[in-house]
Order: C-alpha cells, then structure tokens, then sequence
C-alpha cells in the first residue's frame, strides 16, 4: 500500500542511503524554494535548450534536476530497459536521435506477411499505424454535426422523441461550436495573411539595406528610411519586435506567422469540412469496436507527408532521444525502447483508435504509455476508459496531456480522462500534466496550459522544449504535449531503476516527491487570473526527478 501523503513528504525531506557504503543523498530543500531570487536575465539558446533538465536551486530555472539526478544519483547504477508507448501522430524512426531506441518486435518476422507473434497485428516491426495512409482528419464535433444533421437538422427539443434528446442536445452543442470555430478560422486566416505577407515584404526591404538576415530592434532603427515605403516597413518591424520572444529573430516571427496561416487553412480545408471523409480510405467502421482488423505497419505513415510527424518525433525524442551520442540532444531517459502507435491525425483522433492502440502498447509489454493529444466532445469515450482500466489491471502507467486551451479541467471535460468531472477516478494508473513556463515566479505556468485541482495531477517544463523533428532535424516546440512526454520519461527512470514499484506507486512518487512553491501565478496568460500554484493541480507540484528517485529508492526498500 501506498503511504500517506505526508509520510511521504517527511521521508523524501530525510537523508536517504542510495547504495550500501554510498555517501547519503538529501532531496531538495523544499521549504527554501521560495526563498530563491527570480532569474531576470533572458535564457541563452544553450539554456532553452536544456532547460527542462536544469535544477531551480542551482539554476534559478525551474527545471526537472534531470543533469543532477544523472550526477549524483545513477552516475554508477544500471537500470533495466522500459518500453514506452508513444500513442500520436507517428515517429520518424529513422532519425539519427531516435534510431537506437525504437522498439523492435522480436517475435514477428520483418516483411514475410504473416501474423507471426499471433496477436492479431502483421508484421508489426516497430507498433502500428491505425491511421492508414491518411493524415488529416475532421475534429470530432465536425464529425458530429455530419452523423445528426439529416436527423435533427430545422427541429426544436420539443419535436425531439424523448429517446432522441440526448442525440439531439450533443447535435446543438456541436453545431454551435462549429459554427463558432468557422468564422473564427476564417477571420483568423485572413488576419495571419496579411501579417505574414507584409512581414515577409519588409523583412527583404530591410534586409537588403542592412545586409543581413538577423538584426536587432536596435539595428533596425538606426536604419536610413530614404523613402516613404523604407519609414512604413521599418515602423511595422519595429510594432512586431513588441509581440516576439527577446531571442526571435524576423525570420523566426515570420515562420511563426507562416505556421498560424498554415494552421487555419488546414481547419477550413479540413478539421472544419463537413464535406471531407479521409475514413474512407482507412475503410473500418469507427462506430463498431470488433471491426479491428485495420491500418498498416508503417509507423511513419505516407512518405510524401513526412512533415506531419513532427509532433510524435518531438514526443518520443523528449522522453528518450538518445544520450551524450553527440547529436542535437538528450532525452529525459537512458534506458527506453520507443514503441510507435500512430493514432493522432491532423484533426481529432477516434477513440477506438486509441482504445485500440492502448491495449496493444500493454500487450506488448510496454510499462509506460505517453498520450499526448486531447478533445472535448467524445463519441465513444468508454472505449477508452475501458482500455485505462486494462492498462492499471496490467500495471501500466498512462502519462497524460493536460490540453493547451487554458481551461479550468475541473469544469469543462476534455478526452481522454479518467474521471468525469470531480467524480472518483476510474483507475490508479493514469496521471494528467499541465505545462510550465521557463521564468520562475508569476509567469511560471505557460499561458496556454489548461489547470484543474482535480483534472490535472501535476506540472512539468512544456515552452520552448527543443527536441526531435523529423528528417534528422531539431525544433522548439511547447505545450502540454510537451510536459508530458518529459514526466514519462521520468516514470520510465523510475520504472527501470526500481522494477518491482507498482504504476500506482510510480504516479504516487510523482506527484508527492515534486517541487511544491508558495508563489501566486498568472493562469490562462490572464493578469487578472491569478492563483496561489498550490491550488491548480492535484499535487501543487512540479516533476523533479531527483526527488523521484530518491523517494522511489526509499519506497522500494
């Protein structure tokens, strides 16, 4: 049985042996964080880029004491490999950061089309691809509107069978929210455009005078505007240096601008288009959960659309990228096999896709499985938490994205969870992370970052996290997404180095064995919304792996 809460506390705050004859190891002093001064400075690009590794006391960044916990506390230790299931958009597992640790199905023979292993999947070398060879997808609301609007479409409740309301209210509440997301897309679209075209026209103006790509506010404002067009493009860099991040250069903010347009044209083209049906391709029935025997074992999905692969490369390589290889960086664990699941489109996942997907990552002997995706309306959500619930029956930890739309979880329910609203947990083996900002003190949680004391279990680093991307590139990305592939890294840590702890004990250590802070923090990106950070998660802490493993050694003796 898992000890109290406080027990806990009081036995990480103790000195702890980790090793017979080792020197004795105390965790982070707590109760001096707040203590700390507020780093000020901006964070240099070797910073950012390891950040998520960084300690808060010796670095002034709140990080996940990854670099110290590697120093002091396994610098001499072997752990024991850990499959992690990576349920999303595919993995480029070609990538010179990734090849080295990608799962390989030992008992199917590569290429001979035969089920070998019987476990109802052919040739399934590396996972599997629910997805086909299709990559964009409408979001489920979109599909909802779609199945209902021949039925309900001019009606009122009161002309509604009484058995048809239930339909009838989830055919409204979609409806509305499409028709919101439309106009909003389209306005959105137009807004990013035209940013983006003047962006791109002044950036080659002023360019050219100055004679090089990358320049500073500074810079661009000693420039000699000698005629009108020159005053009217430098007056409007110098407006877009105020919304860009102090180390952006112009290119950056114009490849931000290109990624916003992009974004809103695939929502009209397809998230938001009632006439598109990529699930034809793919040729299951979506609303029948025996109809299984779909997809393909190409993890990676059509060669032409390798671009699309840049969320679940980023995931896996955060969780376990390949370690002092001399490469673009280090995943959060040493000892892993990335099991590739693609289920995630560009657009909402089906929930039998990922309830399918997760009762194979536990078949086949994955001990930590990664979700980094999520929706708000669901068709079939007790697929999925059926599948949840055969994970925690076969002792595998699920390690869950909060969701990037500032929401309090406690009062608007996202997919997949593992309760419905402040209800009991359906299981004890699935833990929700909300993402954290690199500045310590009020801007500590990422604005986007969705919250709850309730829904979301605990934080973790999730702006700014360069990782893998496919074709053997490198990138910053941020969200939840972000945050939790690095606390599944960390349970993968704790799940090799200490093998006999429970899933439920390995989501207990997590949340307990966290940095705690007193500080009031801005949620939502919303100056006028601030909480103490105690009071917006479960564990009102952030994932430490130092304090993880020290907690994990004592619970396992």
């Amino acid at each position: 049985m898992i000890p109290s809460s406080h027990k806990i506390i009081a036995a990480v705050a103790s000195t702890m042996m980790l090793s017979c004859g080792a020197p004795s190891i105390i965790s982070t002093p707590i109760e001096n964080i707040d203590t700390l001064p507020l780093k000020t400075s901006d964070l240099t690009q070797d910073q950012l880029k390891n950040w998520g590794e960084l300690d808060l006391i010796s670095d002034t960044i709140p990080g996940m004491s990854i670099n110290k916990a590697y120093t002091e506390l396994i610098k001499n230790k072997k752990g024991k490999t850990v499959i992690v299931g990576v349920i999303d958009s595919g993995i480029d597992i070609e990538h010179e950061d990734l090849d080295g640790v990608i799962w390989t199905n030992t008992k199917e023979i590569k290429g001979n089309g035969k089920d070998d292993d019987n476990n109802g999947y052919i040739d399934d070398i590396h996972g599997w691809n629910y997805l086909g060879d299709t990559v964009d997808e409408n979001l489920e609301f979109v599909r909802i509107v779609k199945q209902f609007k021949p039925k309900f479409d001019g009606k009122t409740l009161a002309s509604v069978a009484e058995a048809d309301k239930d339909e009838y209210q989830s055919y409204i509440e979609a409806k509305a929210e499409y028709d919101e997301k439309y106009q909003k897309s389209i306005s959105e679209k137009t807004r990013y455009e035209q940013i983006y075209r003047q962006s791109e026209a002044s950036h080659k103006a002023v360019a050219a005078v100055l004679g090089k790509e990358d320049y500073t506010k500074e810079e661009l404002l000693k420039t000699e505007a000698k005629t009108t067009d020159m005053q009217q493009h430098i007056a409007f860099l110098s407006q877009m240096f105020g919304f860009m991040d102090p180390e952006d250069t112009v290119p950056d903010f114009i490849k931000t601008m290109k990624g916003g347009l992009d974004y809103y044209a695939d929502q009209l083209n397809y998230n938001l288009n009632i006439e598109f049906d990529p699930r034809a391709i793919v040729g299951d029935d979506v609303d029948n959960f025996s109809d299984n025997q779909y997809g393909n074992n190409n993890v990676m999905g059509p060669a032409d659309r390798r671009e699309d692969l840049k969320h679940g490369t980023h995931v896996a390589g955060t969780i376990g990228a390949e370690r002092n290889n001399n490469q673009g960086m280090n995943g959060v664990a040493n000892n892993v096999k990335i099991m590739a699941l693609r289920a995630v489109p560009n657009g909402d996942e089906y929930d039998k896709d990922i309830a399918l997907a997760i009762r194979y990552a536990v078949d086949n002997g994955a001990k930590i499985i990664n979700t980094s995706f999520g929706k708000y309306y669901s068709t079939h959500p007790e697929w999925v938490r059926d599948a949840i619930k055969y994970a925690a029956s076969k002792d595998v930890l699920i390690v869950n994205a909060a969701g990037n739309s500032k929401n309090d979880l406690d009062q608007k329910i996202i997919f997949p969870n593992d309760q419905i609203k402040t209800n009991a947990e359906i299981a004890d083996n699935f833990i929700t992370i909300g993402a954290l900002n690199y500045k310590y003190g009020s801007d500590l949680i990422a604005t986007f970052s969705n919250y709850g004391k309730t829904n979301v279990d605990v934080f973790a680093p999730g702006v700014k996290i360069w990782s893998t991307t496919p074709n053997n590139s490198y990138a910053f990305l941020q969200g939840t997404s972000m945050a939790s592939p690095a606390v599944a890294g960390i349970a993968a840590m704790i799940r090799s180095y200490y093998p006999k702890l429970k899933a439920s004990q390995v989501k207990q250590i997590l949340m307990d064995s966290g940095v705690p802070t007193k500080t009031a923090v801005v949620v939502g990106g919303d100056p006028s919304n601030v909480k103490s950070f105690s009071e917006i998660s479960k564990s009102g802490k952030m994932v430490n792996l130092y304090n993880a493993l020290i907690m994990a050694d004592k619970l396992s003796k």
